[in-house]
């Protein structure tokens, strides 16, 4: 009865891979370019920034050179539960300090809701509101591209999410490598197949219509896939747009990105909590796909977590000096689809990489450091789980002052 669970719960994996990579195809396939418009809409660009003096002037600096008509927008940066000068910095270089103090809700998500609110009563009111942390550095056609996807009517925007500091460690270059992955082979397959793309937590744009309608509410540790799935759930459909830049900083250190990634799956498991069978029930009731797939993405954590324990037994059932007790169903493949299934698996990071105009061999060369870190979310997802009651949002520090040209430049 053990070996066929085990069998059984291998087979829910492998149809879930099977389907994601079944996606994964269209994302070969380059998205034809959108209808330019003339800038016509106006911008609240909201900077999420906690204790950030070190990097928030670059971004400021480089928001204040983006290529659209200044009187079109304004920058809020929003000082949340600062201590040190970021409040200062913002002022000194011409816009908006927004100072938050609440140290029992604190968050991302949190400041996000409250800035809102300052937003709503202030006597301007923009078309759109533009999301940003502070560490962030955009090209300089942003606001364009948002502008044309806003008068073509979509009304919830994803940038691409690029890596700002890819060649600081082996840890920057496996997020920068997994961002180019998901970026082509996750969300543009999706954009390809008109399917909901997921907020990434920066380079997002709202319509402010949308917003006032259906208010924030959006303060878990992953914010941004909590915001996904309720627009999804409310048929609205966020797209991407492939051509509009962020770069975003990562953490340097091992120990950083294990931390990062530990709050975004204590998150993740919330979500998934709140959102799977809503969104499941509603897509076998409706017959629709969009939200089908929504509900698969809510309980990827959940498949990070099986497929953890699943290997563990296996490996320690290997491992025994005696006769294996668990059949896997490895051992009912033949030789031929394994090695068609672990070629498929290796090769489509490099194949995404290419596909992304990657010129660095640094960056190839760090394909045979990445396994280590895809490996490590199992651990961090398995103590995810017993901690995902933990609400305590905690901070990533970023010193990475690098500018826009510098970044373009390689």
């Amino acid at each position: 009865m053990f070996t066929v669970m085990f069998i059984f719960f291998q087979v829910v994996l492998a149809c879930i891979a099977v389907y994601q990579f079944s996606l994964s195809l269209f994302g070969f396939m380059k998205n034809k370019s959108r209808k330019r418009h003339a800038p016509s809409k106006s911008f609240a660009v909201l900077v999420a920034a906690h204790n950030e003096e070190k990097v928030v002037g670059a971004l400021i600096e480089n928001l204040k050179k983006l290529d659209y008509p200044k009187e079109l927008f304004d920058v809020f940066v929003i000082c949340d539960n600062c201590t040190d000068g970021t409040a200062a910095i913002a002022r000194s270089m011409g816009v908006h300090a927004c100072e938050r103090t609440n140290y029992h809700l604190r968050g991302k998500g949190y400041a996000i809701e409250w800035m809102l609110k300052e937003l709503w009563a202030m006597p301007r009111q923009y078309d759109a509101v533009v999301m940003f942390d502070a560490d962030n550095l955009v090209n300089k056609d942003f606001l364009q591209l948002m502008n044309d996807d806003l008068c073509e009517g979509h009304q919830v925007i994803q940038g691409y999410l690029d890596t700002k500091n890819p060649g600081d460690s082996w840890v920057t270059a496996a997020y920068a490598i997994t961002y180019w992955y998901c970026n082509r082979l996750w969300q543009l397959s999706r954009t390809n197949l008109k399917m909901s793309n997921f907020l990434g937590g920066t380079g997002m744009c709202f319509e402010s219509a949308l917003l006032k309608d259906m208010g924030w509410g959006a303060t878990s540790l992953v914010e941004d896939l909590e915001f996904s799935m309720r627009c999804v759930k409310r048929n609205i459909y966020p797209v991407l747009n492939y051509d509009a830049k962020v770069y975003d900083e990562k953490p340097v250190s091992f120990r950083a990105s294990a931390r990062q990634r530990l709050r975004w799956m204590q998150g993740h498991f919330n979500v998934a909590r709140n959102y799977f069978f809503p969104l499941l029930w509603a897509s076998i009731k409706e017959r629709n796909l969009v939200k089908f797939d929504a509900a698969i993405y809510t309980i990827s954590v959940y498949n990070t977590l099986l497929g953890f324990l699943l290997t563990a037994i296996m490996w320690v059932d290997m491992a025994l000096p005696a006769p294996n007790v668990i059949h896997s169903l490895y051992g009912y493949m033949p030789w031929w689809l394994i090695g068609i299934v672990i070629a498929a698996t290796v090769l489509q990071f490099p194949a995404a990489m290419m596909m992304e105009k990657v010129r660095s061999w640094k960056m190839y060369a760090h394909l045979l450091t990445l396994p280590f870190f895809l490996i490590s979310w199992w651990p961090i997802t398995f103590y995810a789980f017993f901690t995902q009651n933990n609400k305590t949002w905690s901070h990533t520090q970023h010193t990475r002052v690098v500018r826009i040209e510098e970044v373009q430049s390689k």
